[in-house]
């Protein structure tokens, strides 16, 4: 049946192929899922929620700073409301299209559904691409995006957060307009300025999730990251504070990217380093290539197109972290990690490995996190600044690192749990796909046919 319904899917959307990825390895894990619990198959669950219950489209209209009218697509995918509000990010991409944000939306139900937090699942963006345009362009923007997407979204309907493209400065525009036409103060974004309601270790939340989720995994190993060697994807929000982290409980990070190439310190990225990294990439948005530039013990390797695999996962390290962007470990780079010494893999970003890639961290036992698990702590913490919001309170640094922790540790024990219910402890992918599928099913279930 799940065969049938992964080609109806590809049938009905055939120009979405992350969206069919992430159907495809979510339904793979269900069989199991489905013979346990019949009334799931009876109630037709996996057929409604491979559907978004609502998608919203629309033309975004602003002026450059020459006059010049420009249009871009924005989008809301509002996949499911079965626990709590939609809840997911906005990305600001030229890559950004329909079938990419329903893959993220239907990532996020999932991953929602393991925090402990009330929240459903959500995504939308736009294909614009803020990267290299002025403040006042960014604004006017942000503007006319959110005219629209103010009319579908509210604290207890559906809260954005930040995404690729879309970080302090794009939230502040985006809520400045949404109190200007709805006339009130309310959490409907998350992300935002400590200012103006935002929560600590907001920024820093995605990168230390993802480490603390692999912290818990190499303890069922009975290990920790002193001395370990980390391979780190990216150069933005994730990847400075999966590096910060790393750092900080004794690991040593020796890579950092972006899209024009890569660097490799092998004397590792200390403290001092990683400060210049934010300081580059957050103030100055210049490129990884200058990290080189400054540091002799770093060599930058630029892209290149004709090869076939991405070199960063192709050197001596114990632990990866992926935190770009989706599909950046193909299965040859699955395979060099593995032939590298590599035996956890933490995802930072979405659904970062393709299945093939993702099936050699399978077959070869590795400690593999996948992203709607390992990189909940994101979410998770945009869930801790709505409850802030709604009780009008701010909570210390302590207070929120401690509860986004706790929520991880909890996370890895559902999904190993759920994993060792169905026969395969060491199978994270099965246990974070079993454990929020079956929340959502009964939540689903619950409400009736709606």
């Amino acid at each position: 049946m799940l065969e049938e319904l992964y080609q109806k899917v590809v049938e009905k959307d055939p120009a979405q192929p992350e969206f069919h990825q992430a159907v495809q390895e979510v339904l793979e894990s269900l069989e199991v899922v489905l013979e346990k619990h019949p009334e799931y198959r009876k109630a037709r669950i996996p057929e409604r929620i491979v559907e978004p219950e609502r998608v919203i489209m629309f033309r975004v209209p602003w002026v450059t700073d020459d006059g010049d009218i420009q249009v871009n697509r924005g989008f809301r995918i509002e996949m499911n409301s079965a626990i709590g509000p939609y809840k997911g990010g906005l990305r600001f991409h030229p890559s950004v299209n329909l079938g990419i944000l329903k893959f993220l939306a239907f990532e996020q139900v999932f991953k929602n559904a393991l925090t402990t937090i009330p929240m459903g699942g959500g995504k939308g963006g736009s294909d614009f691409d803020p990267k290299g345009k002025s403040d006042m362009e960014v604004m006017k923007f942000c503007q006319s995006f959110m005219s629209e997407l103010f009319r579908h979204i509210g604290p207890s309907t559906d809260v954005p957060a930040g995404d690729i493209g879309v970080g302090g400065r794009e939230i502040g525009y985006l809520f400045g307009q949404y109190k200007k036409l709805r006339n009130e103060w309310s959490g409907v974004l998350t992300g935002k300025g400590l200012q103006y309601g935002g929560s600590l270790i907001r920024p820093e939340a995605t990168g230390y999730g993802a480490v603390y989720f692999g912290e818990e995994m190499l303890k069922t190993r009975g290990d920790s990251y002193d001395g370990k060697v980390c391979l780190v994807s990216g150069a933005g929000n994730v990847a400075q504070y999966t590096t910060e982290k790393i750092i900080e409980l004794g690991g040593k990070v020796v890579t950092l990217s972006d899209s024009g190439g890569y660097i490799y310190d092998e004397d590792g990225i200390d403290t001092d380093k990683l400060a210049f990294v934010m300081d580059l990439k957050n103030n100055r948005r210049g490129r990884i290539s200058e990290y080189a530039d400054k540091y002799r013990s770093a060599q930058y390797f630029a892209i290149d197109p004709e090869l076939d695999y991405n070199p960063l996962w192709d050197h001596k390290a114990d632990c990866a972290f992926p935190s770009a962007t989706q599909n950046e470990i193909n299965a040859k780079d699955a395979q060099n990690l593995i032939n590298n010494g590599v035996f956890l893999v933490s995802e930072g970003a979405n659904m970062p490995t393709v299945p093939d890639g993702v099936n050699i961290f399978i077959q070869h036992k590795i400690l593999y996190g996948p992203g709607k698990a390992a990189n909940a702590g994101g979410v998770s913490t945009s869930g801790l600044e709505m409850a802030q919001n709604a009780t009008f309170s701010s909570w210390s640094r302590k207070e929120v690192d401690t509860k986004l922790h706790n929520i991880m540790i909890s996370i890895h024990a559902q999904a190993r749990a759920a994993a060792e219910m169905y026969g395969e402890p060491d199978n994270y992918v099965l246990g974070a796909n079993a454990a929020g599928f079956s929340k959502v099913a009964d939540a689903m279930i619950a409400q009736g046919v709606v």
